[in-house]
């Protein structure tokens, strides 16, 4: 076997393995659920989750509570609407939290009528998920004079909470102290809340402000996808972190907090919450603002709970102190969550999980972005993007494709070496390796081009699988789901035969393949015909199998990912074949398929066997 196919068959074979252990770890994902909460009731109870305030410094000693009870006075309680263009939803003057919120331009599945998706619902709902803010008690003050999830405001100003429509809720505490909490809303996912207090009594008091983002269970509608973080997602001094469920749940117990907690202190910039595959509900404490953040795990209620608790602030009497926090609860968008970071929120795009190789899936999803922002089609914005690739990888894959050429040239030397040389393999390869470089040969260059594919395809992979903007988009036809297997399939000829193909998610769908997989192996296979086959029978039985390998294993991988593959080795074929043209060699394209077909006669291999043994 000459050194050219040797590297070949060792690239090949390490993208082969590569790929092969990529789909064992990490099957494709299951399709979508429907996100919106049930409406049956949970027996959970929130208990004492955020430390109370000392005389100074920071909380200590447990603090808010709500009794069994608050699920029965929350479907009672009076509520104030949520109205922008982009959302939906209402906020309860129980406790003041914002636990009902829709997402308009997201649907649970591209089917016609889909609901939209939920973000955040209700406690006493399946998968409870909503947010509260509150003043946790210090010295001068009891604990029950405090709002909390349970106090009941009243509505002071605005009816709907819609753009440039702020609410505001207020909270006497009959002791001398009132409460109020303003609330705004822009156009995409961003609240701030703006929470103050008055102190009209005869004594000072000591009080912390806090955010709570809960979550009542681990959520029904986890992915549980190796290559993607679901659970608590936190930036600490420009430090991220991120947390999965079992590991919160798993956590010490905290003695200030009196349960399992994960605790960060003094956190001068950052932001804390929960996030899965397409959609966050994140606090963010005021710029300049020293905080606390703490994932905390109830095991009474199997509630889990992200909090940031501020400061104590110490209000004497006559004065007043106001504090600002934001939230964000809605789907992570790229440009919107680029345009928060700009406006101050210390790395906020890292809430969307980039990976290992977030030096290339950051650009290159930017590129992505930027070409469907231009073509306007994500299927074409692909193709672009691998046009680009391609173009950057070119003066590599043309020393490579020349590499290539010129060892074909050197084909008849190298069997005259091998034919001098006999049984004698170093004899053999110190003239190969004379003649490599009489003639400026590179026989490793093959391999380089396909080695740097492999991080490029793992790369694009982990951004059609994350990002949101290749959820439910559309390419042409069939293809209305780039994010989404092929859902054409052979059994029903493509959707030509009056019956549905197999169900993405079941083994027959990895038989019975759509269309792109078929393109894709048949654009592998037409681009191994550029060179005739080896003449090792072992090589040859590798090369016709691989495409056809590739085009079954790849067939349940994203549609964007085979688009992408296709283009690939469609402009690498071109290229090979244009270099190869221009450096003296002809492709015999078309003998090499033909050749594909025809198959020795026996009789011809039976005859060289006594050959081989007679030479002995």
């Amino acid at each position: 076997m000459d050194d050219q196919n040797k590297n070949l068959i060792l690239a090949t074979a390490l993208s082969f393995v590569v790929i092969l252990i990529w789909f064992v770890l990490f099957p494709p994902p299951e399709p979508d659920v429907p996100l919106d909460a049930a409406t049956d009731a949970t027996t959970s109870t929130e208990t004492a989750s955020v430390p109370a305030a000392p005389a100074t410094g920071t909380a200590t000693a447990p603090a808010d509570a709500a009794p069994d009870e608050a699920t029965a006075e929350l479907k009672e309680a009076p509520r104030v609407s949520i109205e922008t263009p982009r959302l939906t939803g209402s906020i309860s003057l129980v406790g003041g939290r914002i636990d009902d919120l829709k997402l308009k331009d997201y649907r649970t599945t591209r089917t016609d009528g889909a609901p939209i998706v939920t973000m955040l619902s209700p406690q006493g709902t399946n998968d409870a998920y909503y947010a509260l803010q509150g003043w946790a008690a210090g010295n001068g003050i009891d604990p029950n004079a405090v709002p909390g999830p349970t106090t009941e405001w009243s509505l002071s100003g605005g009816a709907t909470l819609a753009l440039d429509q702020p609410v505001t809720l207020s909270w006497d505490n009959g002791a001398g102290q009132t409460f109020t909490r303003t609330i705004t809303v822009d156009e995409n996912y961003m609240f701030t809340l703006t929470q103050s207090i008055t102190n009209d009594g005869d004594g000072a008091v000591t009080l912390s402000p806090y955010g709570m983002i809960v979550q009542h269970t681990e959520p029904d509608d986890l992915e549980n996808f190796f290559i993607l973080h679901e659970g608590a997602v936190a930036v600490a001094n420009e430090e991220l972190a991120e947390t999965d469920w079992d590991d919160i749940a798993e956590a010490d117990v905290n003695p200030e907090w009196g349960r399992q907690a994960i605790v960060t202190k003094d956190v001068s910039s950052g932001w804390v919450g929960f996030t899965d595959h397409f959609w966050q509900a994140i606090l963010i404490p005021g710029a300049g603002q020293t905080f606390d953040q703490a994932l905390t795990y109830d095991a009474r209620g199997d509630i889990y709970r992200a909090i940031t608790r501020l400061p104590t602030q110490t209000v004497a009497p006559g004065t007043s102190a106001e504090v600002t926090t934001q939230l964000f609860a809605g789907a992570k968008e790229w440009a919107i969550l680029r345009e928060y970071e700009a406006e101050g929120v210390v790395k906020f795009i890292d809430s969307i999980d980039w990976g290992w190789f977030s030096f290339l899936t950051k650009p290159i999803f930017w590129l992505l972005h930027e070409l469907n922002k231009l073509i306007g089609n994500m299927g074409w914005a692909i193709i672009g993007l691998t046009l680009i690739i391609k173009a950057i990888l070119f003066p590599l894959a043309y020393k490579s494709y020349v590499s290539m050429a010129k060892m074909k040239e050197l084909q008849p030397q190298m069997e005259k070496l091998k034919e001098q040389a006999g049984d004698d393999r170093q004899k053999m390869q110190q003239g190969m390796m004379e003649l490599y470089k009489k003639e400026k040969v590179n026989p490793a260059a093959g391999c380089l081009p396909i080695l740097l594919q492999i991080p490029i395809f793992f790369s694009l992979y982990k951004v059609i699988f994350v990002t949101i903007e290749l959820r439910h988009a559309p390419f042409f036809g069939p293809f209305q789901d780039l994010s989404a297997p092929d859902p054409t399939s052979i059994f029903n000829l493509f959707g030509l035969l009056p019956w549905a193909g197999p169900a993405p998610e079941t083994f027959m769908a990895l038989i019975f393949i759509g269309i792109l997989p078929l393109l894709l192996g048949i654009s592998m296979w037409l681009q191994q015909k550029l060179n005739p086959a080896p003449t090792d029978p072992t090589q040859q039985m590798i090369f016709a199998w691989m495409p056809w390998v590739f085009m079954f294993m790849l067939g349940s991988f994203a549609s964007g990912l085979v688009v992408y593959w296709i283009a690939n080795n469609t402009i690498t074929f071109t290229q090979q074949y244009l270099i190869m043209r221009s450096q003296g060699y002809k492709p015999d394209l078309l003998g090499n398929i033909k050749g594909s077909f025809k198959r020795k006669p026996k009789a011809a291999n039976d005859a060289k066997e006594p050959a081989k043994k007679g030479g002995k």
